[in-house]
């Protein structure tokens, strides 16, 4: 191979090696813009959902109360008009999370003194769902599920 035919094919394969890297590094970077874009989403869910939990439950009367104000805002905010045992399954585990926002929003907290901490409570259970359902609790806040027409044959 002559020197001029030696030097092409080594730019030929620095152009290809650039490629590689750029095409690499493009699908890096767009696999975390999208993974900071999950945990950005999902992270104003949380507080949206937690700033209105604690509002909702602030000035019951009760823990019961609560737990069945909780219960009642996550199924309105995820559209959930009929039940099932899986969703009646979350919104049973959900109950803790709004239990602790309720003592914790109480003037003497100790009231309710088996509340866990609020954060320990959201955490327990994000914890449980990523378990049992294999994905964040927050991705049922990313799909909308329009109604299906019931036809009558």
């Amino acid at each position: 191979m002559s020197p001029l035919a030696t030097f092409l094919a080594e730019l030929d394969a620095a152009k290809s090696a650039a490629d590689i890297a750029e095409t690499r590094y493009r699908a890096e970077a767009a696999a975390r813009t999208e993974a900071l874009a999950t945990a950005r989403a999902h992270a104003y869910r949380r507080a949206d959902l937690m700033a209105s939990l604690g509002e909702a439950t602030k000035d019951l009367e009760s823990a019961e109360l609560a737990i069945a104000a909780g219960q009642a805002l996550l199924a309105a905010r995820l559209g959930w008009d009929e039940d099932s045992p899986a969703r009646s399954e979350v919104l049973a585990r959900f109950a803790q999370v709004a239990l602790a926002l309720y003592a914790a929003g109480r003037e003497a907290p100790e009231t309710e003194p088996d509340a866990p901490a609020p954060a320990a409570a959201l955490a327990t259970f994000e914890d449980w769902y990523l378990a049992t359902r294999e994905t964040p609790f927050w991705y049922l806040f990313d799909h909308y599920l329009p109604e299906t027409p019931l036809v009558d044959f």
